[in-house]
């Protein structure tokens, strides 16, 4: 039989408002010593608290909802690491809602953790740019945050939130930068899709350091896996056979494009360079090991995570985190004509 509250009083020798005052977190004074009691009690009795009925009264803090655009995406898998360190340190509870990236299923489920009385939202993924999404997450978030929630979104999420950012687009520029240090002057991207915040910003970085340079950025966006780089580099390489490098807006397309290319007898790198973003852990042992530009994504989110359980600031917090370029075996000199 199930040990209710009235159990815990009775072994207490408290009354029940005095149990559930110990029990629920409530701040209303209770003397050490009843509380000790209380609380060895429900420790002796395995009593474990409704969160649906304290959250039905104050909401539940201690529950995290996880906005992923793709549950097997690299990139999101990362963050989600990092905010189930955090969560698991701190006794969280986290339930990960997975998008696709969809405007209407990430608002559904947005509304679903308010329902359910859920603490935290992280919306673990660079906004989109669709009008109807930017105002729509606006106004939730402003619901939300008045009933006592809190947001924090990860990347661009183009609305007044508390945020944890990374600057795509310098991670953008030193990989065209790079590119260009080694002669190439026409560099094809396979990118995810237009809409993302993110892929654009790590576009025109890369455009911009190119451009300076004299070359030519020729872009394919599609679906953000290894098919979608595969297919993406076979077009490119159809419609502009001078490219002599392919970046991939994240490292799974640049993946597909190291199978293209290996199928199409091209070698990498002597004949095309390739490249990716967010230095996911495969990256390294590839052949050959891929340059890609890294994000810290488990630090990503894990900054969320503890941003949201800090005390609500008057103004949106910001914390912003770095990119590094790293030089792998997959980029080298562009080959002369």
């Amino acid at each position: 039989m199930a040990v209710n509250l009235r159990d815990v009083a009775r072994r207490a020798g408290v009354s029940t408002p005095t149990a559930s005052r110990v029990l629920s977190g409530s701040d209303y004074p209770v003397a050490p010593e009843l509380r000790e009691r209380v609380e060895q009690a429900a420790r002796e009795l395995d009593y474990v608290p409704n969160a649906q009925a304290q959250a039905l009264l104050h909401g539940n803090p201690a529950t995290v909802g996880v906005l992923v655009g793709e549950v097997d995406d690299p990139y999101f898998a990362e963050i989600v690491n990092g905010i189930q360190e955090v969560a698991a340190a701190r006794h969280l509870l986290v339930t990960i809602c997975h998008t696709h990236r969809d405007v209407d299923r990430e608002l559904e489920y947005f509304r679903l953790l308010q329902a359910h009385r859920t603490g935290i939202v992280i919306i673990a993924g660079s906004g989109l740019t669709d009008e109807r999404y930017i105002s729509a997450m606006a106004a939730r978030t402003r619901s939300f945050e008045a009933a006592g929630g809190r947001v924090v979104a990860i990347g661009s999420p183009l609305f007044d939130v508390d945020r944890v950012l990374v600057d795509n687009r310098s991670g953008g520029r030193q990989l065209g930068a790079h590119l260009a240090e080694l002669g190439h002057r026409e560099v094809g991207v396979v990118a995810g899709e237009a809409a993302v915040a993110s892929t654009l910003e790590r576009v025109e970085g890369l455009r911009e350091a190119v451009e300076r340079a004299g070359g030519v950025v020729h872009v394919r966006h599609g679906r953000p896996t290894r098919d979608g780089g595969y297919e993406g580099t076979a077009d490119l390489l159809a419609a502009h056979p001078g490219i002599t490098a392919v970046v991939g807006s994240a490292d799974q397309m640049a993946i597909g494009a190291l199978a293209h290319l290996r199928e199409a007898g091209r070698a990498v790198p002597d004949e095309v360079s390739v490249a990716g973003f967010n230095d996911i852990a495969v990256a390294r042992d590839l052949t050959p090991p891929l340059t890609t530009v890294h994000l810290p994504l488990r630090q990503m989110g894990a900054a969320a995570l503890e941003m949201a359980t800090t005390s609500a600031p008057e103004q949106a917090l910001v914390r912003e985190l770095g990119t590094e370029l790293v030089v792998r075996g997959s980029t080298g000199p562009a080959p002369r004509r």
